[in-house]
């Protein structure tokens, strides 16, 4: 059954469709995790659920919006966000609401690890180009803010400090962000990336590290260009940590979730 995070989206998402005057359609919810996408006909809003619990302001959405817009001009295979309806954010329910073109997809399709190497390595090789400005600390910045607006175990804290101490100094670039397979989708017309709200300006290790560390070695194997091993290794630490951080936001969305969140902890330190 739906939380209130899921409603509260699906209410917000209705009403900007409403304000607009665009044609009434039953929502239907196909996601409803850290986002709640809700299709609405030819249209998905994209509202934040599990990630209000870490981020404040329509930062993040506005980012997604512009580097997914500048990805879709240069023929990049994106989701792409609305131009007639504007693609926002709008708000409502005192929620941002993004809204893009519904893209058809096989959700069961997984891609040969050198074919999602190949796609993430063109999506790299447009946002080279991406004029806008992006964070520079990316997750590190995440992490600062859930740790001050949550009473999370202390070591949790300070072991962010001491990985950001051991990232290399390494060239940085435009990235994804969040570069999981959960966001490359298998459209008619080929591998269709997606969320760009985490995109931050950082080293190339941690795309990768995340495309690793989910799919496997052979899909950082398969990546067309060198990238330095102790930046990956490092890279990946972080987002280990990163990720048991983030099971205990989930958890306070979800408390039923909280043994496996202490369990994700205890497998860290140990």
């Amino acid at each position: 059954m739906a939380d209130d995070y899921t409603r509260a989206a699906v209410r917000a998402a209705c009403a900007v469709t409403a304000r607009l005057g665009l044609p009434g359609h039953e929502p239907e919810v196909l996601h409803e995790r850290s986002n709640v996408l809700v299709r609405l006909g030819p249209l998905v809003a994209r509202v934040p659920a599990t990630t209000r619990l870490a981020r404040t302001g329509p930062a993040w959405q506005e980012r997604d919006v512009a580097v997914s817009r500048f990805l879709t001009e240069r023929g990049v295979r994106v989701v792409s966000p609305t131009t007639d309806p504007p693609a926002g954010p709008h708000f409502a329910e005192g929620l941002p609401v993004t809204l893009w073109h519904h893209t058809p997809h096989d959700p069961g399709h997984r891609y040969a690890p050198d074919v999602v190497a190949r796609s993430l390595a063109e999506v790299h090789a447009a946002l080279r180009g991406y004029p806008g400005e992006l964070p520079r600390r990316g997750p590190l910045d995440d992490l600062e803010r859930i740790f001050d607006r949550h009473d999370l175990d202390p070591r949790l804290r300070a072991e962010a400090t001491r990985l950001a101490a051991t990232l290399p100094d390494v060239a940085v670039q435009p990235l994804h962000g969040d570069a999981h397979p959960g966001n490359l989708i298998a459209t008619p017309a080929g591998p269709c990336w997606l969320d760009f709200e985490d995109t931050w300006c950082g080293p190339l290790a941690w795309d990768l590290a995340i495309l690793g560390r989910q799919d496997g070695p052979e899909h950082l194997a398969a990546y067309p260009a060198s990238v330095d091993e102790a930046a990956v290794a490092a890279c990946t630490r972080l987002r280990e940590l990163y990720s048991v951080v983030w099971h205990h936001v989930v958890a306070i969305r979800f408390p039923d979730r909280l043994p496996g969140a202490r369990a994700a902890l205890a497998g860290y330190f140990s």
